[in-house]
């Protein structure tokens, strides 16, 4: 599986400077994750709401297996409104998830065949 190192500096405070390492999860973890936060349809399975934060938050800490000694991410701090984590890290830790568990452009190519 894929894995993607990050060497943070202070840019987003002295608590989350460190490294950390993510990497690619399963397929039917991604996919418990997703069911997990969506409400279907019983009657059409169409979607009917989704909690994209949370599926956002618990893709990122399933993919995080290394972060700095003092354990500044936990899946409580990605999800909290008020005690959690500056914007900008967020979305860089988004991205980084985003790209490990997402098909590349060779292998959608490959997939549409």
């Amino acid at each position: 599986m894929r894995i993607e190192v990050l060497e943070l500096d202070n840019r987003f405070g002295e608590e989350f400077k460190g490294k950390y390492v993510f990497q690619e999860i399963s397929w039917a973890k991604r996919s418990r994750i997703i069911q997990r936060h969506t409400k279907y349809s019983q009657i059409t399975g169409q979607v009917i709401s989704s909690d994209y934060v949370a599926i956002q938050a618990e893709t990122i800490f399933a993919s995080l297996k290394e972060q700095p000694e003092n354990k500044p991410i936990s899946l409580e701090k990605l999800l909290s409104e008020e005690n959690g984590i500056p914007v900008g890290l967020g979305e860089l830790f988004s991205r980084i998830a985003n790209r490990l568990n997402s098909l590349t452009v060779q292998e959608s190519r490959f997939l549409s065949e």
